[in-house]
């Protein structure tokens, strides 16, 4: 199916009944002289609230929309799910500017996001066109195909497949792209492997693949929907710990923490946050490391063909930061006191420079969405980064051209409210 997104029945009618946990105050524009750095603190913390309550809401769409597909798989019953999961993303990846800079975020973010995967470790797949980490022991232990499992010499039981399990397998052997859980085990359980290579195409596994008795295709499909039922549930179980760490009226969570301590630590870790997946993790490591190489096998959403979407949310995600603002799954703004009205108060003109930058960058993000969604000829990323591939190389560039200039700025910023070295991630990646 298409990539391009269009919200489950299910995820409408949740979204419709949300009720907003945190007040979508009505700050404007000519209130920014009074923002303070408290009150911008405060308000990141709203937004992150209400932010990962979008994605909690959307991953309790999803575990429904799978336990329906379970059920009864039929073809429209996979097709929700799907559409469920691209529905989740865009939340969740809006998300991912709070992990650089809260140590909470970046050490819980990886049993969620965790990708590249090697998913010969959750799955059968198709050998002969299967590329996997080298001297990775777990690349093909098919977690859903055994009852149990050897990795680099360990035998482990995995008979009952629980959400506590599946956690404890990430990582197995040592590798990191032994990913037993999260937003991409999900993907691949629902689409399966994408054997188009710099084709056009997403995974194409067939709804048979749940189904029961002598309908079931490829074997385990019984295991294949506890697998699904598990890591569904760990989603949701592990997103609803992150919004109590940011809910209000708590003495003992996250937010107290952040609030309570000084806020020149929390404007610190809101630009660090920006920097850093703006420069090394979204310019870096999702865009540079797969267009230099030309590996789709290092494209984030690579079984769905999503990727573009991916990219998107994240851009937005840097910019909701910086202005203060998040439009909720219900349609609904959050806004308020904003790093951008700190900035202007000392320095309008790099205010409106880097609120042009993020423009800019989100302009960049918008054409690679554009070309993906394309409804006559549709290019996603993979094709993009493909060799040979001037034009789509362009579009790539593009954005990660947009993403450094805008880290400059943030940098720049940074220094104008006192942090002298900002220092943002860049994965070792030199631009």
């Amino acid at each position: 199916m298409s990539s391009t997104f269009r919200p489950a029945p299910l995820v409408l009618i949740v979204a419709a009944a949300l009720t907003a946990g945190c007040a979508n105050s009505p700050w404007s524009a000519d209130r920014s002289e009074h923002a303070t750095r408290a009150s911008v603190v405060a308000h990141y913390a709203d937004l992150a609230y209400a932010n990962y309550e979008d994605a909690l809401l959307t991953a309790r769409a999803l575990d429904e929309a799978t336990d329906r597909l379970i059920a009864s798989p039929t073809e429209a019953n996979l097709i929700v799910a799907k559409e469920a999961w691209l529905a989740a993303r865009i939340p969740y990846q809006q998300t991912e500017v709070f992990r650089f800079g809260n140590a909470i975020v970046d050490d819980w973010e990886g049993q969620l996001n965790a990708w590249p995967l090697d998913e010969g470790l959750i799955d059968y797949v198709q050998a002969d066109d299967y590329q996997h980490e080298l001297g990775n022991a777990g690349a093909t232990a098919n977690i859903i195909g055994s009852s149990k499992v050897n990795v680099g010499g360990e035998t482990l039981n995995v008979e009952t497949l629980t959400p506590e399990l599946l956690a404890g397998l990430n990582e197995v052997g040592g590798s990191e792209a032994n990913v037993a859980t999260g937003y991409h085990a999900v993907e691949f359980l629902l689409w399966g492997q994408d054997l188009h290579g710099f084709d056009n195409g997403a995974g194409e596994r067939p709804v048979t693949d749940y189904a029961t008795g002598a309908d079931c295709t490829n074997g385990n499909c019984g295991r294949r929907g506890e697998y699904l039922d598990a890591v569904t549930d760990l989603l949701v179980s592990d997103l609803e710990w992150m919004v109590a760490q940011w809910a209000p009226g708590s003495s003992d969570n996250y937010r107290a923490q952040l609030i309570s301590a000084d806020a020149n630590e929390g404007v610190q870790k809101m630009l660090f946050g920006m920097g850093s997946l703006s420069l090394g993790e979204l310019a870096g490591e999702r865009m540079k490391v797969a267009l230099e190489a030309n590996s789709y096998e290092d494209e984030h959403d690579c079984f769905s063909d999503n990727t573009h979407n991916s990219h998107f949310y994240n851009g937005q995600g840097i910019q909701n930061v910086y202005t203060g603002t998040y439009r909720r799954v219900d349609g609904s703004l959050v806004t308020g006191p904003s790093l951008s009205d700190l900035v202007e108060q000392t320095n309008p003109e790099l205010d409106a420079r880097l609120n042009a930058q993020l423009d800019a960058s989100m302009t960049t993000l918008g054409a690679m969405k554009s070309q993906a969604e394309n409804s006559q000829n549709p290019v996603p990323f993979d094709m993009m980064i493909a060799p040979g591939n001037s034009a789509g190389a362009r579009v790539v560039n593009n954005a990660i051209i947009a993403l450094v200039e805008q880290t400059g700025s943030i940098e720049q910023a940074a220094r104008e409210l006192g942090i002298e070295a900002l220092s943002p991630d860049d994965a070792g990646h030199a631009f």
